[in-house]
């Protein structure tokens, strides 16, 4: 269903509510500006072998490559970015997509491929 409503409280459970494959969309994260000339796109969905940046938050700087996508919470969780617990174990740590920059895409699957061919053209 198309978003119509103003109101935020509506949009916001829509965010809230909606189904995984319409979860998707909300996995995007921008482009570093060399990527973004060369593909002539600002932004692409994320996924699982990415290379992203951290932006904003503690671990802004940190480079690390996106090792899982959490549909169901709208996360990523990137290599290099964890907390310890008190007993000293490490524990990935979540990040939001909007909270991230792509530096390199994971072009192995033929399919993303030609979606950044055709568009680059």
């Amino acid at each position: 269903m198309i978003m119509i409503t103003k109101q935020p409280r509506k949009q916001r459970k829509e965010r809230y509510t909606s189904p995984l494959h319409r979860r998707q969309k909300y996995m995007h994260a921008p482009l570093i500006k060399a990527l973004r000339e060369e593909l002539k796109k600002r932004n692409a969905q994320l996924r699982k072998g990415d290379t992203v940046k951290v932006m904003r938050g503690d671990h802004a700087g940190t480079e690390g490559e996106v090792e899982d996508v959490d549909l169901k919470r709208c996360t990523i969780k990137v290599a290099g970015v964890s907390n310890y617990r008190a007993d000293g174990t490490e524990v990935p740590r979540t990040i939001h997509p909007s909270n991230v920059m792509i530096v390199k895409l994971n072009l192995e699957d033929a399919e993303r491929e030609k979606i950044f061919a055709r568009r680059s053209e």
